[in-house]
């Protein structure tokens, strides 16, 4: 069960990161929250919910629950960019929005259905959710409904009537409504609310009846402006309605957060047949890059690959692997075939069965390049290329051959994915697309054990301009430290690795490692890089002043 075993650790520690910032001079005199109008308060600023969101996302990074898979996490911002691009065209998310909240979408690992927002732009989708989804158009209706929620600033009114309620109070409900949800257990939910001191407004994370149409009004609205479909939110409202209906044990937790009703469904349906798509008709689609909206056969990648990394199993795995021989229903379409190919492939990498992972990835490759398959009979009803399921499995290859050892490859077959004229993103992957800037970095290290080498000193320039735009990005960190140490820049590795541990919520081992460059740089003088030196003196006082004010709260609250 996501995030319910560290919540149930952590409530308290939540408590004390909340009194931090309900301290902080930005914070001080907000813990008292007014009633909120249209506005949603000017008392619970836009600065306060985003150090909200913070605090409870420094937590959830930490839970083991939390997934950064880089291919997942790119899906889903191809369908979230566009979604928020066309937010902002029709002026739903105004400039005061855009600047404060980051607008982050992340992925749980976890079987069960959910979505989540959270304070301060910050959203939450269960791989569960992912896994049922048949079209790219459902995905994008809860990401759209989940956006509004944070555009309209729900969570913000629904705390309304709590003039009594401190910041401290607000995050372990939420955090507790989330762990409670996934358990299932009305129980669970009373014991940890209570033990946050926010008996009696559980029911606030629930949003009202008039939020939940505003988000879906709204939502399809965003859909049709960004070119999704608006169907796909009435699609996605049967198909969750019919399989929680049919079974649910426990598994279906964003319909107890989000309950359907036949009016809502009725309601979507209604806004279709009528044409209702709000302003969507007098705006053109919004598009990342040109043909950059996922294909079908792109989803379905996305949906084999959240189905086998929810559950990893081994007897889990070997039955999504036995997909490699079964024969294909004689109705089954190109996109079913296509999944089976790529869930049959990442579970066999998974068990490191190599050859059956090479076969089903040839598989999955040849339905991905239809007519253009090596040996293919030619033939005027062949389907057409699919560029961007090409790609990902390209992307799948690469991991596979990595996860062998097979460095030399992994090389060849990202040279392919980076010069191939298949796939309208692919001249310009080596240098946008962080699941390859990744990939690459692992290549260039398992390649190359000399500190002059090209590839590592682009790969350590790519990883810099990145971390410099995503600052909380962990992974991208983690992996600067690798490739700055295997080229022998031992300050800028260690600077890399604190900010890494940082970005997780590590406090501690950030502090560690930042002292550790400090010791370094003052016995390296000669050679020391004075303007890292510099960066890391200053990082070191910030984030032991934020380690000791949290230090003195803990003690204060216990």
């Amino acid at each position: 069960m996501p995030l319910v075993r560290a919540v149930r650790r952590r409530l308290g520690v939540i408590g004390v990161t909340l009194m931090a910032v309900a301290l902080s001079p930005v914070a001080q005199a907000q813990n008292n929250l007014p009633e909120l109008g249209d506005s949603a308060s000017e008392d619970f600023s836009l600065s306060t919910e985003r150090q909200l969101g913070d605090a409870i996302m420094r937590d959830i990074r930490r839970d083991p629950d939390f997934l950064d898979d880089p291919i997942l996490i790119e899906y889903l911002q191809s369908l979230w960019q566009p979604l928020l691009a066309a937010a902002r065209a029709r002026g739903d998310l105004g400039p005061d929005l855009s600047e404060r909240f980051p607008y982050q979408p992340f992925l749980v690992s976890d079987p069960s259905v959910n979505a989540f927002a959270l304070p301060g732009g910050y959203m939450g989708v269960h791989l569960g959710l992912m896994a049922i989804t048949q079209t790219r158009h459902e995905l994008a209706s809860v990401l759209a409904h989940e956006m509004t929620h944070i555009n309209q600033r729900h969570i913000a009114r629904s705390f309304a009537n709590s003039r009594q309620q401190s910041l401290i109070s607000i995050a372990a409900t939420i955090l507790g409504v989330l762990a409670a949800s996934q358990s299932g257990g009305s129980d669970a939910a009373g014991a940890l609310i209570t033990s946050g001191q926010a008996v009696g407004i559980q029911g606030q994370l629930n949003f009202s009846r008039d939020m939940e149409r505003e988000a879906d009004r709204i939502g399809a609205s965003v859909m049709a402006s960004a070119g999704f479909d608006p169907a796909g939110m009435a699609s996605m409202f049967e198909r969750l309605q019919k399989a929680s209906r049919l079974n649910d044990s426990g598994n279906f937790p964003y319909l107890r957060s989000h309950p359907l009703t036949t009016a809502r469904i009725g309601e979507a349906r209604a806004r279709i047949e009528a044409g209702d798509g709000g302003r969507a008709s007098a705006l053109p689609a919004v598009v990342l890059v040109s043909g950059s909206i996922a294909t079908p056969l792109e989803h379905a990648a996305a949906l084999a690959r959240a189905r086998v990394l929810m559950d990893a199993r081994v007897d889990v795995l070997q039955r999504w692997q036995r997909l490699d021989a079964a024969s294909p229903a004689a109705d089954a379409t190109r996109a079913e075939r296509f999944a089976a190919a790529y869930t049959a492939a990442l579970a066999s990498s998974l068990l490191r069965d190599w050859s059956r992972a090479d076969a089903s990835i040839k598989t999955a490759l040849d339905l991905a390049l239809g007519s253009a398959a090596p040996g293919a009979v030619p033939s005027t009803d062949a389907p057409p290329p699919d560029g961007r399921a090409v790609r990902a499995v390209l992307l799948l290859a690469t991991e596979s051959q990595l996860q062998r050892g097979d460095a030399l490859r992994a090389q060849s077959t990202l040279t392919r994915l980076t010069r191939s004229a298949v796939g309208p993103l692919a001249a310009e992957d080596a240098i946008t697309s962080r699941p390859v800037m990744l990939l690459a970095a692992q290549t260039a290290l398992a390649l190359n054990v000399r500190n002059d080498d090209e590839a590592l000193r682009q790969s350590a320039e790519r990883l810099q301009t990145w971390v410099a735009r995503s600052p909380s990005d962990a992974q991208a960190w983690g992996m600067l430290s690798r490739v700055t140490a295997q080229l022998g820049w031992r300050l800028r590795s260690l600077r890399a690795d604190a900010e890494s541990h940082y970005a997780a919520g590590d406090l501690v081992g950030a502090i560690d490692r930042l002292r550790a460059g400090q010791n370094l740089a003052r016995s390296t003088q000669s050679s020391a890089d004075f303007v890292e030196a510099s960066v890391i003196d200053s990082r070191l006082r910030a984030i032991e002043a934020q380690r000791k004010q949290l230090l003195t709260l803990q003690l204060g609250y216990k």
